[in-house]
């Protein structure tokens, strides 16, 4: 069983597959953030924070660390070559505008319809949803990466019961125990973590799941 940091690297590296070559790509705060440590060196995908930068690059070494360079979790990063500094109104232009291929965000829930809900716990303190509405309806493709469950209640629902950020507008989910599609019939395993059967991803799954006729092992 993987620990917590093993999961979300596990997490990560999944989703990092999913770019194309020179894609624009903006990675939400927390375990997002570390899909950039597993692009392969010979793709070139260029990452864009709503902070005001582009062509992030990977969590910098310790010895390197620019703290003047954060990610929008304020998390340090590096600029690649050719990275540049924007400001707020031209960054969020950028993903209003609908230049951003893809954005992948985590989630507290996911609707089987593609409701996300993603930014506040009623009852508990929220600085606000941030970027997050602004990338489920301007960018062109949504990942959702995230644990499958919170501690051990499904987050893949059949409706959310937390407040929605955006509605119908996921489009694949990443989870420590599989790749699963939002279709129109509603969930659709694709691709599943040889470590879980698919009986104990349904268990865990909120809603009805239904599994690809041409399922294979998650790729990494």
């Amino acid at each position: 069983m993987m620990d917590k940091q093993a999961m979300q690297e596990f997490i990560a590296r999944r989703v990092a597959l999913e770019f194309k070559q020179g894609d624009l790509v903006n990675l939400g705060i927390g375990l997002p953030t570390l899909v950039a440590n597993f692009v392969p060196a010979e793709k070139e995908v260029i990452f864009q924070s709503e902070n005001g930068c582009i062509r992030l690059g990977p969590a910098p070494e310790p010895q390197n660390v620019d703290p003047c360079i954060t990610n929008a979790g304020a998390v340090p990063a590096s600029l690649l070559p050719g990275g540049a500094f924007i400001d707020s109104a031209m960054s969020f232009g950028i993903i209003r505008g609908g230049h951003v291929d893809v954005t992948v965000l985590g989630a507290l829930q996911v609707a089987e319809n593609g409701d996300i809900a993603n930014y506040m716990i009623p009852g508990k303190m929220v600085p606000g949803m941030g970027g997050a509405m602004d990338l489920l309806s301007g960018a062109k493709k949504v990942i959702v990466a995230m644990e499958h469950t919170a501690k051990g209640a499904p987050k893949l629902m059949k409706s959310c019961d937390l407040p929605l950020t955006a509605i119908k507008a996921v489009d694949l989910i990443v989870t420590e125990m599989g790749v699963i599609e939002v279709t129109e019939v509603g969930f659709l395993l694709v691709e599943r973590n040889p470590e879980y059967s698919i009986d104990e991803i349904r268990q865990n799954t909120g809603a009805e799941l239904h599994i690809s006729p041409n399922l294979i092992d998650m790729a990494l």
